[in-house]
């Protein structure tokens, strides 16, 4: 079909995240949800690659048979196992899910963007797996092995069914709610509550000056995962404003139920892996930490808290703040400039 020469321009109040004007291309501007530009540029200055990261402490650590305890051995496996599948599902939710729904150009730059930091994620992990000389074949067969990260990928991978139909399409009052729970179940649940216990068993080792070349690399995982969590915030809370009668009480109440669902298997995930506990973290602080993490999203996207919980890690905060936009970087005697600024 010839394209045809037009005088009009798009008109910017017309843009919309999903059902919006011009999906076929990327004409960004006049730009309008400008979060997502902001997002796309601090992405590229936050570039890394894992094998900039030196592993050399880190295999001795490992070959040695004092250095670790055999808890801190499975519980560094077991983090392995989860994060390997879990940023697959991240990527094949941003490619082959959500990418084509979204009609915002800024939007699918940072998408384009955020699917290429999870193949640096998964990246990582076999770098990390491979400079420790681990069984990579067992390492990235856990989500089949382990039930507990079985029980988890299960739930997003089930929920998102529907939005990975070939036939799935927005437009309708129901195919829109379906994709807005994806996407609090992809961003809120999945990035914003799923990955929380690992990340604080990676920081406990780093406390303790274990496997700090692989701690590092997952401090690099867990800054771009932030920056996906607040994308897809901002997603959530626009599409609320753009199209509000989505967000319906029945709504309210069945997204409340499925970060509850998700809060239980994060925390038996944690009960179940690390069942004697881990640098002073035991399941009770594991359930707590979660519950109070659970909390901060749902405040973030207009629901009501649910468990009314004080954090009880407080050395998390120092590594990662969560209540304020600060890189947890900046916190800490050791800089790490790789690729350009590490703000959020």
């Amino acid at each position: 079909m010839p394209i045809t020469k037009s005088d009009k321009q798009v008109d910017i109040n017309k843009r919309r995240i999903i059902n919006g004007v011009d999906a076929d291309v990327i004409q960004l501007y006049p730009m309008r949800h400008i979060f997502a530009w902001d997002a796309y540029n601090t992405g590229n200055a936050n570039h890394w690659l894992p094998t900039e990261i030196g592993m050399q402490k880190d295999i001795e650590q490992w070959r040695s048979p004092t250095a670790l305890t055999p808890e801190e051995r499975q519980a560094f496996e077991t983090v392995l196992g989860f994060f390997t599948t879990a940023d697959s599902i991240a990527a094949n939710n941003v490619v082959l899910a959500i990418y084509k729904h979204i009609t915002s150009p800024e939007c699918r730059m940072y998408l384009l963007r955020q699917g290429y930091e999870e193949a640096i994620h998964t990246h990582a992990y076999q770098y990390i797996v491979e400079s420790l000389g681990m069984d990579e074949g067992r390492i990235f067969n856990m989500y089949r092995t382990v039930s507990a990260i079985y029980n988890k990928d299960n739930l997003v991978l089930s929920l998102n069914e529907g939005i990975f139909d070939p036939y799935f399409k927005t437009g309708t009052f129901e195919s829109d709610q379906k994709f807005l729970e994806n996407l609090i179940v992809f961003s809120v649940i999945l990035e914003g509550i799923f990955f929380y216990s690992s990340f604080a068993v990676m920081f406990g080792f780093q406390r303790q000056n274990k496997l700090v070349g692989s701690a590092e690399q997952i401090q690099y995982i867990m800054r771009d995962e932030s920056q996906h969590l607040n994308f897809g915030i901002n997603m959530i809370n626009t599409i609320k404003q753009e199209q509000p009668e989505l967000w319906t009480k029945e709504f309210e109440t069945k997204m409340i139920n499925l970060m509850r669902r998700g809060v239980v298997l994060e925390y038996t995930y944690a009960k179940e892996v690390f069942p004697r506990g881990i640098f002073g973290m035991n399941a009770q602080g594991f359930k707590h930490y979660i519950e109070h993490i659970a909390d901060r999203r749902l405040e973030s996207i207009g629901l009501p808290t649910q468990y009314h919980v004080d954090n009880p890690f407080p050395w998390m905060s120092e590594a990662v703040d969560l209540s304020k936009e600060k890189n947890f970087f900046e916190t800490r005697v050791t800089e790490y400039k790789v690729g350009g600024t590490l703000e959020w």
